[in-house]
């Protein structure tokens, strides 16, 4: 098998199940709308959703086009090492996320991550982080929709630019159309029509090179060699294929990109805030740690298939992009019909995961910069209508920003580059905030300003060549690290010389100030002890461990 250019041979059936699909989103939005009435409605569900639904929208929305064509990208370059990101980079970050820090985002009433921050720091906080979200959102919407049209383009023949403006405009409908319940609606829907078309690459992809053992021969044989095969071997020195120490793993990796990226990114933490009580909040993320934990097998594997298939796989430029890795499996695998319904699994993913930025997009954009700053004490469908208006502006910025990320051959190194620049600073903050008291106002404002600006610095140090890493995704591990201590030693100098906050201001804020209700709308059938957010977290996380055994 060779480039041979990416064309699929899409037939008839092919076509028809992709408009079917189409038709279906559209209509899951219109359905959605006849329940909006309130703003509460539009940008959180009416805070109404039971958590077997919120739990697969939580995954789906990670699971967008970063994570299909990115993680298979990814086991293609650097193997069996790419499982860290789900074992130790997301499942531990996950059942944290339900465990510690739900009952605060759910008990509080806040309505986004930055007014978490308003209530527990300042306005300058507020306005600092609700800023640098939005940003983040509409650089990584542009990622997402980039990616789809990268496929569009590839399978369907379409130019660039075409397919960029068609994509946005699918997504754009059915957000404006029906709000966050039409996204995640759509999502759970988007999550089993992925696994649909994942299944039959990884599966065909198997037969092809003779099963597991045949498929772990051709490993040995290839660049990535015996190393492709092993998670933490060699990981005491660079010598490894991501060329990274177990301490970055597990520091920068395990401990400050994920619990940054899990723990305070909004687009994932709004699916939880519109569960129907604590109880499902809580249980949201845990539940969503389970389908986590079995991803890898539907991304890394057919990576692995890609390396060992595809001759001349991880070209600069052309066909032969990491990249490519799942969209050239799909034109040498399947056949039509299994085809239709791989290319709508992966356009699902692409809008499952714009929709996620974009719903997260208007809703902080909405609360936390034109009703605090700009429009105050309008009426209620005044602020749905900015929100409908902020969907279509930040579609708009993302068909922009979806010709920068085009400047990237690994998309995903563009996506750890943005997290460890805007997530790694935000978590520190946070997290000191949620548990120290007596942090002040001004140090949560100078530690997170200080915090993404030496992450950013370092960034563009590496890109202008005056400091050397061994690959991109090594620099993203130390800046978020950086990023994380400066914030630290800045909360840690400035909070001694300024006042602390009013333990009664910081109620249902911080750990251990009282006034987070566990129990007060627990349903009945809540106490069962399947229903335990602890129990079912640690079982979560033992797997992930367990995981890790047989490719040690």
């Amino acid at each position: 098998m060779d480039g041979g250019g990416l064309r699929l041979n899409m037939n008839g059936l092919d076509y028809l199940i992709l408009a079917l699909y189409f038709v279906t989103v559209l209509g899951v939005g219109f359905a959605a709308r006849r329940a909006i009435r309130t703003s509460v409605d539009f940008f959180l569900s009416g805070r109404s959703l039971p958590a077997w639904v919120t739990g697969l929208a939580f995954v789906s929305a990670n699971l967008g086009a970063l994570e299909i064509i990115g993680m298979a990208a990814n086991g293609a370059q650097y193997g069996v090492m790419t499982v860290h990101y789900y074992w130790i980079g997301a499942v531990p970050a996950m059942v944290f996320l339900g465990i510690v820090m739900m009952p605060f985002y759910y008990g509080s009433k806040v309505r986004s991550v930055p007014e978490y921050l308003r209530l527990r720091f300042n306005r300058p906080t507020h306005l600092l982080n609700a800023l640098s979200f939005a940003v983040a959102q509409v650089l990584i919407a542009g990622v997402n929709l980039y990616a789809l049209a990268l496929v569009m383009q590839a399978l369907l023949g379409w130019p660039l630019w075409t397919a960029i403006v068609v994509g946005a405009a699918i997504v754009l409908a059915y957000i404006t159309i029906g709000g966050l319940s039409g996204a995640i609606y759509n999502e759970v829907l988007q999550f089993f029509v992925i696994l649909a078309g994942l299944i039959p690459v990884t599966v065909i992809g198997l037969v092809k090179v003779g099963g597991v053992n045949g498929l772990m021969d051709a490993v040995r044989d290839s660049k990535l060699g015996e190393a492709g095969l092993h998670a933490w071997q060699d990981t005491g020195s660079t010598a490894n294929p991501l060329g990274a120490q177990w301490l970055g793993i597990v520091f920068g990796l395990g401990f400050v990109l994920s619990f940054g990226y899990w723990t305070t990114n909004f687009a994932e933490v709004q699916r939880a805030l519109s569960a129907k009580n604590m109880s499902a909040a809580r249980r949201t993320p845990i539940i969503a740690a389970y389908p986590k934990l079995f991803i890898p097998l539907v991304t890394v594997i057919p990576g692995l298939v890609a390396l060992v298939t595809v001759k001349g796989l991880g070209a600069e430029s052309g066909d032969l992009q990491y990249n490519n890795a799942i969209p050239l499996l799909m034109r040498d695998l399947l056949p039509n019909g299994v085809l239709g319904v791989a290319v709508t699994g992966l356009l699902a993913s692409f809008m499952a995961g714009m929709a996620a930025n974009v719903s997260g997009f208007n809703t902080v954009f909405t609360y936390d910069i034109w009703q605090a700053y700009i429009r105050r004490d309008r009426p209620d469908d005044y602020y749905v209508r900015v929100g409908r208006w902020a969907t279509v502006a930040a579609v708009v910025v993302g068909i922009g920003t979806a010709f920068i990320a085009a400047g990237f051959s690994n998309i995903m190194n563009y996506i750890q580059a943005l997290f460890s620049v805007f997530n790694a600073p935000l978590f520190a903050t946070f997290i000191i905030g949620m548990f120290w008291k007596r942090m002040s106002a001004l140090a949560g404002f100078w530690s997170l300003l200080l915090g993404t600006l030496v992450s950013l610095s370092l960034y563009l140090l590496y890109k202008g060549g005056v400091i050397d890493f061994n690959s991109d995704l090594e620099e993203s591990f130390w800046g978020a690290g950086l990023a994380f201590v400066t914030a630290v030693v800045v909360t840690a100098t400035i909070t001694p010389l300024t006042a602390p906050k009013r333990d009664e201001e910081l109620r249902g804020l911080v750990y251990g100030m009282g006034g987070v209700d566990l129990k007060g709308d627990v349903l009945a059938g809540d106490a069962v002890w399947y229903r335990s957010p602890v129990l079912l977290g640690v079982i979560a996380v033992a797997l992930a461990a367990l995981f890790y055994i047989p490719v040690f």
